[in-house]
C-alpha cells in the first residue's frame, strides 16, 4: 500500500465555490503535487471538502476522537478537559482527528460550573492575584489556549479577575476563549480583551451596540447553536432559540468571524449532550438557517476556524497542508445537508471508514 494517493475526477471546495474536475494528491500525510507512483482513486465527480473543524468540543477519551473522525471532523478544539494526563494521551496520535485543548477552565467559586462533580479544585480562581499562577499551570500542562467561564452575577469570577486572566494569557502568547451565555457575560469578555467568545445567549438577541463592539474588537464568536437548541428544548423554552438565531445573523451581517462549534460532551450535570462528530453537520444547517450561505457555513467549519485558532496547516485543500479531507456526494453549496453524504475520509492522510455510509447522520 503506497503512502501516495491520487484522487481523480473530484470537484474541490475552495472556500467559495466548487472547482472543475481535478486531481487531489495525498503524499506522506499532506496534500501533494506529484502523482508519480500514486494509487489512483476515481472520485467520479464527487466533492472534496477540507476536513471539518469543531471549535467547541469536550473530550471524554479516545472514543471522542474516533467519533469525530468518522464524521469527517478532523480537528476538535476542546474547551475543557482534565486531568492533564488524559489530554496528553490524546495528543499527536497519527491518523486520527487532531485535538487541541484549553485543559482546565478558569471558573468562579460559586458558579454552576463549580458544581460539576468532577471539576478539579484548581479550576477555581477567586481573585486577580491568582491569574498568573493559573495560566502558568495550564501552560505547564500543555494548554493551547486559556478558557474562562464568565458568569457575572452567577458566582463567576469578577471583571478584574477575568481581565487579569486574559492579560496573563496574552502575555504568554495564548488566545483567550470566554464562555458567555448572557449579554452581560459577552460585555465582560469584551472588556477583558477576549479573542474568542463561545456561545450566544438564549432569549433576546444581542443589542446592536454590543454586536458592533464585537465586530470592532475583531473578536471571533462560536455560537454553538446545536447546544443552545438542545438547552432550549430541555428547559422547555424553544422560543429562546429564536433570539440566539437572530444574534448569529446580526453578528454575521456586522462582519464578525462566526465559527462552527457544537459543545459536544458527555459530562454529568450538563443539560444537553450533542453527539461527537454527527452534531457538526447539524450545526452547519443551523448556521445556514441563521443567515449564512452554505459556502459561508463551510468556511466557518474549515478555513475560518483554522484562522481563529492559529492553525496554519489546515482548513483548505491546498498543497502543503494536512491531508484532512472528506469526499462527499452531492453539492453542499446547493444543499448544506449534502455534507452528510460522506463517501471517504482522510485524517492526516490516513483513510478512515465513515460512520454514516448506511444510515442518517442525524
Amino acid at each position: 500500500m503506497t503512502d501516495r494517493v491520487a484522487i481523480t475526477g473530484v470537484r474541490v471546495f475552495d472556500g467559495h465555490r466548487l472547482s472543475e474536475l481535478r486531481t487531489v494528491i495525498i503524499a506522506d500525510g499532506v496534500i501533494g503535487i506529484d502523482a508519480d507512483g500514486a494509487e489512483v482513486i476515481d472520485a467520479d465527480g464527487g466533492v472534496m471538502l477540507p476536513g471539518l473543524i469543531d471549535a467547541h468540543i469536550h473530550l471524554s477519551g479516545e472514543n471522542t476522537r474516533e467519533k469525530l473522525c468518522s464524521y469527517g471532523v478532523t480537528t476538535g478544539l476542546d474547551m475543557a478537559t482534565w486531568p492533564a494526563q488524559r489530554l496528553t494521551r490524546l495528543r499527536g496520535v497519527r491518523g486520527g482527528s487532531d485535538v487541541r485543548s484549553a485543559g482546565t477552565p478558569a471558573i468562579g467559586p460559586d458558579s454552576l460550573h463549580s458544581r460539576i462533580p468532577t471539576m478539579p479544585a484548581d479550576a477555581i480562581v477567586t481573585g486577580p492575584e491568582q491569574a498568573e499562577p493559573f495560566v502558568a499551570a495550564r501552560l505547564a500542562e500543555g494548554s493551547d489556549y486559556i478558557k474562562i467561564v464568565a458568569d457575572p452575577g452567577e458566582g463567576g469570577p469578577d471583571q478584574e479577575t477575568v481581565t487579569a486572566l486574559a492579560r496573563a494569557a496574552h502575555a504568554h502568547g495564548r488566545p483567550v476563549v470566554v464562555h458567555a451565555v448572557s449579554q452581560a457575560a459577552v460585555i465582560m469578555a469584551l472588556d477583558a480583551g477576549a479573542d474568542i467568545i463561545t456561545h450566544v445567549p438564549l432569549g433576546p438577541p444581542l443589542d446592536l451596540p454590543v454586536v458592533a463592539r464585537i465586530a470592532d474588537a475583531g473578536c471571533t464568536v462560536v455560537p454553538t447553536m446545536t447546544m443552545m437548541e438542545g438547552i432550549a428544548a430541555t428547559i422547555g423554552q424553544p422560543k429562546g432559540l429564536a433570539g440566539a438565531r437572530r444574534s448569529v445573523g446580526l453578528l454575521h451581517q456586522a462582519g464578525v468571524r462566526v465559527v462552527a462549534g457544537t459543545d459536544t460532551n458527555d459530562t454529568a450535570g450538563v443539560p444537553f449532550q450533542p453527539e461527537a462528530g454527527a452534531s457538526l453537520h447539524h450545526e452547519l444547517e443551523l448556521l445556514v438557517d441563521a443567515g449564512l450561505s452554505p459556502a459561508e457555513a463551510l468556511r466557518a467549519a474549515t478555513r475560518l476556524a483554522a484562522e481563529a485558532f492559529g492553525l496554519t496547516d489546515r482548513g483548505a485543500v491546498e498543497p502543503g497542508l494536512r491531508a484532512d479531507l472528506i469526499l462527499i456526494d452531492g453539492d453542499p453549496l446547493a444543499d448544506i445537508r449534502a455534507t452528510r453524504n460522506i463517501r471517504r475520509i482522510w485524517c492526516g492522510g490516513v483513510e478512515h471508514t465513515p460512520a454514516g455510509q448506511n444510515r442518517a447522520l442525524w
